[in-house]
């Protein structure tokens, strides 16, 4: 009888791994690493059956598939537009939707979106009011600074 053992998932796993550089998706890594665990658990209960082995693979490789694509690769994206040009916010105007407090800025809104976003949260020096129209002036890091119009 043919038996799995744990060296077959390593290879298999760093194979996937490989694999994933000649591949731009970022989604064959995460069943090389479900290999890659399979491999340390049929290393630690070897008389695990191919059929639970391959069950155990998918359910890893769904597992840290869903945690990228829904926990880690959400969190890094730059929400801090640094290295924008501030030419391309200059002088745009927006709405007032939440005046700001003492812990919280206000957030205005743009009727297209300016680098990418709609909504963005500002300081002003001035006390405005929701529906008041703003024209951006500068801006502080993923703050915008406007006036009012």
């Amino acid at each position: 009888m043919f038996t799995i053992q744990p060296w077959y998932w390593l290879a298999f796993g760093m194979v996937l791994i490989m694999f994933e550089l000649a591949t731009p998706s970022f989604t064959v890594i995460w069943f090389g690493c479900g290999a890659i665990l399979v491999a340390g658990l049929v290393w630690f209960i070897p008389d695990l059956t191919a059929t639970l082995q391959i069950f155990f693979w998918a359910i890893a490789s769904i597992f840290f598939t869903v945690i990228w694509f829904f926990v880690i690769k959400p969190k890094m994206t730059d929400k801090t537009k640094a290295g924008i040009a501030l030419e391309a916010v200059l002088g745009e105007s927006g709405l007032v939707i939440r005046i700001p407090h003492e812990n919280s800025r206000g957030v205005i809104k743009f009727t297209t979106p300016l680098l990418g976003a709609e909504e963005w949260q500002f300081i002003c020096h001035e006390a405005v009011m929701p529906g008041d129209r703003v024209t951006v002036i500068n801006v502080s890091g993923n703050t915008l600074i406007v006036q009012k119009k």
